[in-house]
This record gives structure tokens, sequence and C-alpha cells, in this order.
């Protein structure tokens, strides 16, 4: 936190970052108001500057002094306008300290010299110079350092050219010298203030900004945090299928959908046969990889629609909406296929995996999820007392006992 601030601190002089990456980066982000804001005023600066050129003509006449004030006045009027114009037009490729600093330097000489050219309105050129004086430190925007050296270079020029060219008196003098300097105290320090705060203002503004990038970045985490608990939660670890919970809770949802719709629904209780002797043969992590390779088997034999999960050790259970029970039994059969065509490791080649799966389907709406599954565990012990590796299917005739196998 204390090198954040040390990077957005304000140097007490100059109004500008201390770190040179930050200043930069401020001068970019107002780069293009900043652009908008100089023409405008550089503009309108010269055209008061020009405007003055209707008293010269009151006060002078058609003179050879009038016509040289008029071509000084015009030459500083259009470099001003021809620069505010530049940098309207293609001030957005950067901050120039030189372009952004000779208007400045332009308009101070430009009044200095009409002390020369003008020697009689003295009186009203001090005022002109500490309007001027103003204008530069709040009028036109530009960096603390070029407003001062230009104010510096118009008062000390005017001054110096005012001693010269008028029979001003030593204390007469040293009144416009208290003058200028006050004019460029308050001018200064009112600039430095205004630099200041908007650099504060920029430095608290783009903290704000990394806070909420921080922010979203935790609520990206957390929320990473909770699809990973979500899964814990519904995901069985070995298989990746639904585990017993969220199977129960999404067929129970399916189940409620189909007796309202008046549709078929069908349930699957899978075994894998002989999984006992597996583990005792080829240790667990045989046994995993079997019960993985079957699962994934299971889950590509059915519908998106369909649900499949663990029911719990080497069974699985899967619900199917919209499935008849002769559906149902066409698709059993195929999962029973693509599980026998399995191939295992090297060291389990010479066995062939094989599942025995009980089928039961609804008969009335008063059926709910127990009483399928219950049902459809009985098909699968059918099944498994035959011989196991087959597929059991009880039809909705299951009242009279009847059940058919493969």
């Amino acid at each position: 936190m204390s090198s954040k601030k040390e990077q957005y601190q304000v140097h007490w002089l100059t109004g500008q970052f201390c770190d040179a990456s930050h200043e930069l980066m401020y001068r970019r982000s107002i780069q293009e108001s900043m652009r908008l804001e100089y023409s405008f005023a550089l503009s309108v600066a010269a055209l008061v500057f020009g405007m003055f050129a209707i008293s010269d003509y009151y006060l002078l006449g058609l003179t050879s002094q009038f016509y040289l004030l008029l071509i000084m006045r015009i030459v500083v009027v259009s470099i001003c306008l021809l620069v505010a114009f530049g940098v309207r037009r293609w001030g957005g490729h950067g901050y120039r300290v030189w372009l952004h600093a000779l208007p400045l330097w332009i308009l101070a000489t430009g009044i200095i010299l009409i002390v020369p050219l003008r020697p009689d309105s003295l009186s009203t050129q001090i005022t002109a110079v500490v309007v001027a004086t103003m204008a530069f430190y709040l009028l036109i925007p530009n960096l603390l350092t070029v407003v001062t050296v230009a104010s510096l270079y118009l008062n000390i020029g005017f001054l110096a050219v005012a001693l010269q060219f008028t029979d001003i008196a030593p204390m007469a003098a040293l009144r416009i010298a208290l003058l200028l300097i006050m004019a460029n105290v308050v001018g200064f320090f009112a600039l430095l203030r205004l630099e200041s705060l908007q650099r504060k203002q920029f430095a608290l503004l783009h903290e704000e900004r990394d806070q909420n990038h921080q922010l979203h970045k935790e609520i990206a985490h957390r929320k990473s945090l909770e699809e990973q608990l979500r899964v814990v939660a519904e995901r069985d670890a070995l298989t990746n299928l639904n585990n017993r919970g969220h199977f129960m809770k999404l067929a129970q949802g399916l189940l409620q959908r189909s007796q309202s719709d008046r549709a078929p629904f069908s349930l699957f209780m899978i075994d894998v046969d002989h999984f006992k002797h597996i583990n005792d043969t080829w240790g667990h992590s045989h046994g995993d990889r079997v019960l993985m390779r079957i699962a994934e088997v299971c889950a590509a034999s059915l519908r998106p629609t369909d649900v499949i999960g663990r029911f719990g050790g080497e069974e699985f259970v899967a619900a199917l909406p919209n499935t008849s029970p002769s559906d149902a039994q066409m698709v059993a059969e195929r999962l029973k296929k693509k599980v026998a065509e399995l191939s295992l490791t090297e060291e389990m080649s010479k066995h062939c995996p094989s599942v025995t799966i009980g089928v039961a389907a609804v008969n009335t709406e008063e059926d709910n999820l127990e009483s399928l599954i219950k049902r459809a565990d009985q098909m699968l012990y059918v099944g498994k007392r035959g011989g196991r590796n087959q597929v059991v299917v009880c039809h909705d005739d299951v009242e009279e006992g009847r059940c058919t196998g493969s």
C-alpha cells in the first residue's frame, strides 16, 4: 500500500507525479480533453490580442508605428491560430512541450514589443501584462513548468523594455515589479493546486479501478470455488457421473415432468458382473479403471436428456424420460454390447467385462421414484440369478408377474 502511495505521489513544486510512468499515464488520459481546450483557449487569446489593433488605429492613426503594430499582431495571431489548428488536428499523437510552449512565447513577445512601439500606453500595458500572466496560468491549459517559464519571460522582458523605452521612475518600476511578482505568485500557486488536485483525483480513480478489478477477480475466483464445490457435491469422484443424491434430485424432476405430460418413463439399474472377482484378482486399482471405463460407455450410450449416476459400489442407475419399455430395452441391449466390446489392459486381456441391467417403466401416475428403483432392482437380481450379462425388462403388466429377459 505504501509503495502505491509513493508511485502516485505528487511533486510539491511542479504538481506532477514523481513517477514518470504515472505522469505519462495521466497525460494520456487527459490528452483528448486538453487538446480541445488548449486549441480553443489559444484561439480566444490570439483573437483578443488581435482585436487591440482597433485601439492602435484610434491612438496612432495610419502611421508607421500603427503598421508595425498591425504586422506584429497579424504575425502573432496567425502563428497562434496555426498552432491551435495543428494541436486540434494532430495533437492526439502526444504532448509536445515545444509546440504547447511556442504560442505563449509568441504572445509574450508580442506584448513586450507593444511597449517600444507605443511607449505612451505603459499604464494600459501593465494591466495587459497582468491579465496575460493570469491567462497563461489559468486560461490556456499547459504544464506548470512551461507556463512559469513563459510568464517569467513575459514579466522580466516587459519590465526591462519599459525601463529602456519609457521615462519610468525607479519607485514606479519597483511597484510594477511587485505587482508582476504578485500576479505570478497567485497564478503559480493557483495552477499548482489545480494540477495537484487533478492528479490526486486521477490517482483515486485509478486506485478505485484497480480495486474494482481486484474485486472482479475475487468474485470470479469465488465463483470458480463455488463451481468446484458444486461439482464435488454433485459428482462421483471416481466415475465423474452424478452421485446418488444428485441423481435422485434430477430423476425426480424428470419423473414428475413425464407424469404431468403423460409421457413414458423408464429406469435402468446396471450392475458390473463379477466385480468382486476383478478386485480380488487384479487389485482395486484395476477395479477402479474398469468402473471408469464402463461409466464412460454408459454415459456415451445415453441421450443428453437422460440422467445417469453411480448408485453405489459397482451399481449405476439411469433415468430415461420419453422412453417406452421396448425402446428402453433396445438402449440397454446396445449399452450391454458396448461394454462387452471394451478392451482392457494387457494384464486383464483374458477378462471380458459385462453388465446386467434391470429395466422398469412407469405403470401409473401414482408411481414414485423409489418404487421404480425397487422394481428395476428386482429385475436386476432376476438377471443376476439367471446367469448375468443380460437385460431384464419388466413391462406394464408386471402386476401379473410376467417379465422378459435377453
